[in-house]
């Protein structure tokens, strides 16, 4: 819905911003801006507010100039819609790759994301049971307390964890959880190691845990996938332990091809969330 099709008040609006918006829609279904005057009667704008209008848009990269004449919507308008529908497609490729690990494990699967010293959960696809944890989409939790965070924390040098997570002693959830700097440093060189980390009711209580990193193409963790479920379903054997680690390695490798030419795309749906 059009903002002036809204009930907003009159004197909430910012009439030089629709006339741009006038004018943009007026070029994107293929009106000349050759003749100035024959703009302004139609959209109802002044002439020289008309030509001002173009020349701030040329500027910004939004619309371009022709070399018949006139303008068309430039490259700098269509990465903003770009943008807007690869975040859409993305999230929704994403979706599709935490639902096949919860096929594949039968446990809740997530993407999250470092905000700060803590994990923002950006993404959730739960099993066909009954939900057994807390965290949700949108839940924060300090970072060092959960498997995504320590395998994205694992990829940053010890100054940068100690700048996120701040002084000791860290703050624990469970008799499982680290609270000092030296089994922190231990335990994420050993996630490093590994490639991915695993949590034994490090957080929750009779909930246990796996993540991996996903990359971006410089080789940062800029977001992880893990999943989590009861223990008695986690712990059955080692074999059911090795399938759920490379169900959840192939899931964060498949999202590091989707979103790690693209990292800002998870930013921005980080601050939507």
């Amino acid at each position: 819905m059009r903002m002036e099709d809204s009930d907003v008040k009159q004197e909430q609006l910012v009439s030089p911003v629709i006339r741009t918006f006038k004018l943009l829609r007026y070029l994107a279904e293929g009106g000349s801006s050759a003749n100035l005057s024959d703009v302004g009667r139609r959209l109802d704008i002044n002439r020289v507010t008309v030509m001002r209008l173009l020349a701030t848009l040329e500027h910004e990269g939004i619309i371009e100039a022709l070399p018949q004449g006139g303008h068309r919507l430039g490259l700098g308008f269509l990465t903003l819609a770009s943008t807007a529908l690869s975040e859409h497609d993305m999230l929704s490729a994403a979706r599709r790759v935490l639902a096949r690990v919860t096929q594949q494990t039968e446990l809740s699967s997530y993407l999250t994301v470092l905000d700060g010293g803590q994990v923002l959960y950006l993404l959730a696809h739960t099993p066909q049971t009954p939900l057994v944890s807390n965290i949700r989409v949108g839940s924060r939790v300090a970072a060092h307390l959960t498997t995504p965070g320590r395998v994205m924390l694992a990829y940053r040098s010890a100054d940068e964890v100690r700048a996120l997570l701040g002084d000791e002693p860290l703050p624990t959830a469970t008799e499982q959880s680290v609270s000092s700097y030296a089994q922190l440093d231990e335990m994420l060189a050993a996630d490093r190691a590994r490639g991915c980390a695993w949590s034994f009711s490090g957080f929750e209580s009779s909930i246990d845990s796996c993540a991996a990193p996903v990359f971006d193409t410089a080789g940062q963790a800029i977001a992880a996938l893990s999943v989590a479920g009861p223990t008695d379903r986690v712990r059955g054997s080692a074999a059911l332990r090795e399938s759920i680690e490379q169900a959840v390695r192939q899931g964060a490798a498949d999202l590091s091809k989707l979103v790690g030419y693209a990292p800002e795309l998870l930013r921005s749906a980080a601050r939507a969330g």
